[in-house]
């Protein structure tokens, strides 16, 4: 039987996620990497994302536990092809295609997290399952590899035809591309809960490993905010982005949008590019990103499932 964070103890009454009239709180964001190019269709992932939205809605409106969601939901993007992680990775210069994932649960900042992992299908399910041993929080290449297999994780035998070509690539993305997904969301008991999943740059050298399986650096969920980061890996572990957004809410008093700004601010002092996204225990969303646009959805108690990529625009998902 899969170990459901719902089948925990809900945190106290005094820290559910209810508005002042009662109701229960639930917020959710998915991205699918800042790596977008004006100009290009990004239609396919922009549908994708406008279904897992909604399902992800409808899970946490029936109290569905937070971490259960966004690992689901990053599975689903990452098994697509659509995003730059899972079936859409970037093989590095070896023509290997080495994953990385990381998962994390606010409500005890437990984690889980797999670097450089080859021949498995989803990365951020081998993460799940690091995040329910307790320890350790993250395993690296054949390490990873061998505790996926003990696991009973999906293989992938031939990654030749398992591979696709991501929604809106284009060559000229082999000299700077890079894309990531993820997945963030406050359910009903007010517990919140941060999954990021990428699929590497191009060209990258054998072993490189980015943000995304980075505690800290690429993925972050505490009491207060969850927050999963995608773009120029090495510029968000020097910001070491998504903890530093923790750190402003916490002990800054900033409110999330100016800390998710001074973030991707920082971001770019370090030389880098991207994005993010963030929820908030009050069920607060941003989605800030400095490129072209970020192929993004998000949902709410109180607001429409909406989606976007290029520029600023968001739409209905139910467009779709």
């Amino acid at each position: 039987m899969k170990p459901a964070e719902a089948d925990r103890p809900a945190p106290p009454a005094s820290e559910t996620a209810t508005t002042s009239e009662g109701e229960c709180r639930w917020a959710l964001a998915l991205h699918g990497g800042a790596g977008v190019k004006a100009g290009r269709d990004y239609g396919r992932a922009e549908a994708c994302l406008a279904r897992l939205v909604a399902e992800g809605a409808r899970r946490l409106q029936c109290g569905e536990a937070a971490l259960d969601v966004v690992a689901d939901l990053t599975a689903e993007m990452e098994a697509s092809g659509l995003f730059v992680a899972g079936r859409g990775s970037a093989p590095n210069t070896l023509g290997q295609v080495e994953l990385d994932a990381s998962l994390m649960c606010g409500h005890r900042c437990r984690a889980g997290a797999v670097a450089a992992l080859q021949g498995v299908a989803s990365p951020i399910r081998v993460a799940r399952r690091l995040l329910d041993r307790g320890s350790p929080v993250l395993l690296v290449g054949q390490g990873a590899r061998a505790f996926a297999d003990d696991a009973g994780c999906e293989r992938v035998t031939d990654v030749t035809l398992w591979l696709t070509t991501p929604d809106g690539f284009d060559p000229d993305d082999l000299a700077d591309g890079h894309g990531t997904v993820g997945a963030v969301a406050l359910d009903r008991d007010g517990r919140l809960a941060a999954a990021t999943s990428t699929g590497g740059t191009y060209g990258a050298l054998p072993g490189r490993v980015g943000d995304s399986p980075l505690i800290g650096a690429g993925t972050w969920a505490d009491g207060r905010v969850a927050v999963s980061c995608t773009g120029e890996g090495e510029a968000f572990i020097r910001a070491n982005a998504a903890a530093d957004l923790a750190a402003r809410l916490r002990y800054g008093g900033q409110s999330l949008e100016e800390a998710a700004l001074a973030v991707l601010g920082t971001v770019r002092s370090r030389d880098g590019d991207g994005g993010l996204i963030a929820v908030t225990r009050e069920g607060d969303i941003v989605m800030p990103f400095d490129t072209d646009g970020m192929k993004r959805a998000c949902a709410a108690w109180n607001r429409a499932a909406c989606v976007g990529s290029v520029g600023g625009e968001l739409r209905p998902a139910e467009a779709w």
